[in-house]
């Protein structure tokens, strides 16, 4: 199969602008599975939570609707972040596809200021069946927690799609890590640029990249620049847990010996 992350500079509230150069690039490749980053259509500084709950969407509103019928029309699933109006405003991811809607993820450990706005994932991390695999979602910062990686590769992901806004420097090495230890792939998606608002400035790191179970980078992307990756993988590997002859990084985990909370 084929993956591929975009890699964005959205134009803050500018969601119509952000949509089409999303579409742009999903029209002139083609993948099986395309990542994008979190928040992509609104951009991501928001002032405060008047301004969120402008800008939020249902899960099945405009955003979902054009994703919808790009997936159909690519034959291919879409996997975005967006701002969710539900109960309450959640940093959502779904993925579509070309059948509708495959699954919601909510974004669990929230970072920074996204604690003034949104309120914590309540949706777990739950894994979704596609044609060609098993695939699981978590948002940027959930990177931080080894348990969000582990969660999914336990519910059996074979791919963990990650849409991000990354301003701090680790995550791209330390996605390395947690396909390592889970022996799954990753495809992170983010974004590039810089938004200034309220007095609060974010550069965002790009660096977008697609990870194997060995930990080797399939493809990363610049700092800079947007732009798409694709990486061709053969997602059985993943589900080969063997470190060694000896060594299994799921049956050799002695439960009773850790620390769980």
């Amino acid at each position: 199969m084929r993956v591929a992350v975009v890699q964005t500079n959205p134009v803050f509230a500018n969601v119509k602008s952000n949509l089409e150069e999303v579409c742009g690039y999903i029209s002139r490749e083609h993948a099986d599975v395309f990542v994008l980053p979190e928040l992509f259509n609104t951009g991501y500084n928001f002032i405060d939570a008047e301004e969120v709950a402008a800008f939020a969407e249902t899960a099945d509103g405009p955003t979902y609707q054009k994703m919808f019928s790009l997936a159909k029309d690519r034959a291919s699933y879409i996997c975005y972040g967006f701002a969710e109006k539900a109960d309450r405003l959640y940093n959502s991811a779904i993925l579509v596809g070309p059948e509708g809607l495959v699954g919601l993820y909510r974004k669990v450990h929230l970072f920074s200021r996204e604690k003034l706005f949104f309120a914590p994932g309540d949706l777990g991390f739950p894994v979704f069946d596609l044609p060609f695999g098993k695939v699981g979602m978590m948002i940027c910062f959930d990177w931080i927690f080894p348990e969000s990686a582990r969660s999914l590769a336990l519910g059996g992901a074979d791919l963990i799609l990650h849409p991000s806004n990354l301003v701090l420097p680790h995550c791209p090495d330390a996605m390395i890590t947690r396909c390592l230890e889970n022996r799954v792939f990753a495809a992170t998606a983010n974004r590039v640029g810089t938004e200034s608002r309220g007095g609060i400035v974010l550069s965002f790191i790009g660096k977008s990249e697609i990870i194997s179970p060995r930990g080797e980078i399939l493809h990363r992307l610049g700092d800079s620049q947007p732009g798409i990756g694709v990486a061709d993988i053969d997602i059985s590997l993943a589900r080969n847990k063997q470190v060694t002859e000896f060594n299994h990084v799921m049956d050799d985990r002695r439960t009773a010996q850790y620390r769980l909370t």
